[in-house]
């Protein structure tokens, strides 16, 4: 029996400010009954989804009794390296207020490289090196490193970005939300979870059709959510075969579900 109704895919970008319509944030939902559809902002000024937009649509989407399972791609936590460290405890939601102290992106006209270049916060010395990779990231073939800035494919930029709405999601909804695997590795039947995705895994799964890359992207996410909670797979892709000591590393670094 499926655990989840609603299948909700989405492309992120760390591009400009939290306020700015960015044509790269796509969003798709499918339904049991329903393949994925392009889920566009609420009408106004802008065109595009806003994180900030995004971030309230899915504090109120996500606060009904209809469960949904969310896949994001962005990493929603940093290396154990970062929190030995900088002396952090091994406890997510601290991480998530620690980070959101010193890379405040969530704050109104706050770019990303103005953290970088020391204009806002202080999260310029706070960071971590490009060749530091979280267990999971080891366990592909190529997913970049959260703090690789700058190159083809990075996910530095989405990551520091979300992580801040991942935080207000947390403290925010109206419901409690499972966020995988931080809350465990089992999402409760009748809660509704947000994941970790790494969309290059599934994007070739599905014919793109008339889709952009941005907008296939948040398809193939949704697909493939709706997909494997429909023919009984998705229960063991979110409990991965990990030691146990490699299941407490990623309790904390978090994990792309998928990865197995």
């Amino acid at each position: 029996m499926p655990l989840f109704h609603r299948y909700i895919g989405i492309d992120y970008s760390g591009a400009e400010t939290a306020e700015s319509s960015l044509p790269g944030l796509r969003v798709y939902v499918a339904t049991a009954s329903d393949p994925p559809r392009e889920e566009f902002p609420p009408p106004s000024p802008r065109k595009y989804w806003t994180r900030r937009g995004l971030a309230k649509w899915l504090c109120s989407n996500l606060s009904g009794a209809t469960p949904a399972i969310v896949g994001i791609d962005h990493a929603f936590s940093f290396p154990i390296a970062y929190f030995q460290k900088y002396g952090l405890p091994w406890d997510w939601p601290a991480f998530l207020d620690d980070f959101q102290s010193h890379w405040p992106t969530d704050e109104p006209a706050t770019y990303i490289d103005f953290i970088r270049d020391g204009r806002r916060g202080t999260g310029n010395p706070r960071t971590g090196k490009p060749d530091w990779f979280r267990l999971t990231e080891r366990w592909t073939t190529s997913a970049k490193s959260v703090f690789h800035f700058d190159i083809q494919g990075s996910v530095a930029k989405s990551t520091h970005a979300g992580i801040c709405w991942l935080r207000y999601l947390r403290n925010e909804s109206p419901c409690k939300l499972h966020f995988w695997p931080f809350d465990g590795w089992s999402i409760p039947r009748g809660s509704s979870g947000v994941t970790e995705v790494y969309p290059s895994l599934w994007t070739k799964r599905f014919p793109r059709e008339d889709r952009n890359p941005d907008q296939h992207t948040a398809y193939a996410v949704s697909a493939w959510l709706r997909r494997a909670d429909q023919n009984g797979s998705l229960p063991a892709f979110l409990n991965p075969p990990l030691e146990p000591d490699e299941s407490r590393i990623a309790a904390i670094e978090g994990w792309i579900l998928g990865v197995v």
